[in-house]
């Protein structure tokens, strides 16, 4: 089960590439005024909700051995995650969408980040 767990985790990070990326391509655009919710940006926040399940499902079954759940920091990464999906799904067919979208966007994707690593 570790190679599953593995191959969720990088998965997980693609997702996050996907979802971070979308944002940085779109900063010119933003700037402009023309700032745009891509659907790479949709295709990164559902995986990284699969994914993330999956991991949190592995780890709390014990299937891998040495890794456990920490339930509140998982919490809070999937209230954030979810908030970044429903901004995604409300405002992708805007066209422009409003840039403070964007920036939420952007900066909830980091903050996730920051939460996971730091905490």
């Amino acid at each position: 089960m570790t190679i599953v767990a593995t191959i969720l985790v990088i998965l997980h990070f693609i997702g996050l590439a996907l979802l971070l990326g979308g944002f940085l391509v779109q900063l010119k655009a933003i700037a402009q005024g023309k700032g745009v919710v891509m659907r790479v940006m949709l295709e990164g926040a559902l995986t990284q909700l699969v994914t993330g399940l999956a991991l949190v499902g592995i780890y709390s079954a014990g299937l891998v051995e040495g890794e456990e759940v920490d339930n509140a920091k998982v919490g809070v990464k999937l209230v954030v995650l979810i908030v970044i999906t429903v901004f995604v799904l409300v405002f992708r067919k805007r066209v422009p969408a409003p840039s403070w979208v964007l920036w939420l966007i952007g900066g909830l994707t980091l903050a996730n980040v920051i939460i996971a690593v730091a905490w």
